[in-house]
């Protein structure tokens, strides 16, 4: 059987006109630089890398000394290429240049550099998420308001699951696609092409231990799953909640379901839990290309307008039918 790498894959992305030749070696740089993500992740106590790092990120959250190492990784390779105008990373507060002394690109890179980072003392996948917008034409020189552009204007989203196994899982608007790392011989292979989100499914991935803030939209529709059988749904439905949203959303992409982070009383203050354009984005732009659905509970994630970098929004996405009966509830309320 023919073993395809994800170079060969993109290569004949880049001959099917579906992307640019930059386009493909700037996912090849991130791919790359999530190779040494996962090298780091899997060497944990061995090489001193568990526990915090002492620092406190942009919003106020201690840093893992993982987060602050898989940070560096992807700004140093990303820096050097050529295909960047800039980059903006969920653990630095403003928009990173590209040094002076290095050509810039037409592309703007956004990542989450270690998703799930809470989980790393006890071993349990973290991810890492990345977006890639175009660089707006009219500017010279890339700011903050370069990066203000709705999610359905990225042109490439993606995340590395670092798991059992390192996965690669990628869309550039045909579809998802999933790689696995075979570490010995140091490639992604493609092991999944054109995942698709069951339409039928018995899972939910929801932080319950928040339900008493949640909206009354989202507590009617936890209720009913929660009935099973001897409630309006008539099945049982069983929660998953891995605290990391690369490993619960790669679960719905498998196996169906829904992954809530809906609005409620304890982070209404700031818009939301999770950050729109380093979490939110990309993971409704890969969900739709599987046949899903993302919504905010009010709209579609992909037509929020931000406003500011490190904007925050609920996040309500996965199989369409359960989306689509939670915007009902919504829109009923």
């Amino acid at each position: 059987m023919r073993r395809v790498t994800l170079t060969q894959f993109l290569i004949e992305q880049q001959r099917a006109g579906r992307m640019t030749a930059d386009l493909r070696l700037l996912l090849e740089v991130v791919a790359r630089a999530a190779k040494a993500i996962s090298v780091n992740v899997s060497k944990g106590a061995l090489a001193g890398l568990l526990g915090e790092a002492g620092t406190d990120n942009v919003q106020g959250e201690a840093q893992k000394k993982l987060d602050v190492i898989a940070n560096e990784i992807l700004l140093q390779a990303n820096e050097w290429g050529g295909h960047l105008a800039a980059m903006a990373s969920e653990e630095v507060e403003t928009v990173h240049q590209i040094p002076f002394d290095y050509p810039t690109g037409g592309f703007l890179l956004l990542f989450d550099p270690l998703d799930g980072s809470s989980n790393i003392d006890v071993n349990i996948s973290v991810g890492m998420i990345f977006s890639v917008l175009r660089m707006p034409p009219s500017e010279q020189r890339a700011t903050e308001e370069s990066f203000m552009q709705p999610g359905r204007e990225q042109v490439a989203a993606g995340y590395a699951l670092f798991g059992p196994s390192t996965m690669f899982v990628l869309t550039i608007g045909h579809g998802v696609h999933a790689f696995t790392l075979d570490r010995e011989m140091g490639s992604f292979i493609y092991t999944q092409p054109f995942m698709t989100i069951p339409e039928e499914t018995r899972e939910f991935a929801i932080n319950a231990s928040n339900a008493r803030f949640w909206e009354k939209p989202v507590q009617r529709y936890i209720d009913e799953l929660q009935q099973g059988k001897a409630g309006p749904r008539g099945v049982d439905f069983n929660m998953r909640w891995v605290a990391s949203m690369v490993a619960d959303v790669h679960r719905v992409l498998t196996r169906g379901g829904i992954f809530m982070y809906p609005m409620d009383e304890k982070c209404r203050h700031q818009g939301g839990k999770l950050r729109l354009m380093y979490e939110a984005n990309p993971m409704a732009m890969l969900v739709e290309q599987a046949g899903g659905a993302a919504s905010t509970g009010r709209e579609r994630i992909l037509d929020v307008q931000p406003h500011k970098l490190h904007q925050r929004v609920p996040v309500i996405l996965g199989s369409r039918a359960e989306v689509e009966r939670v915007n009902d509830y919504y829109r009923e309320a």
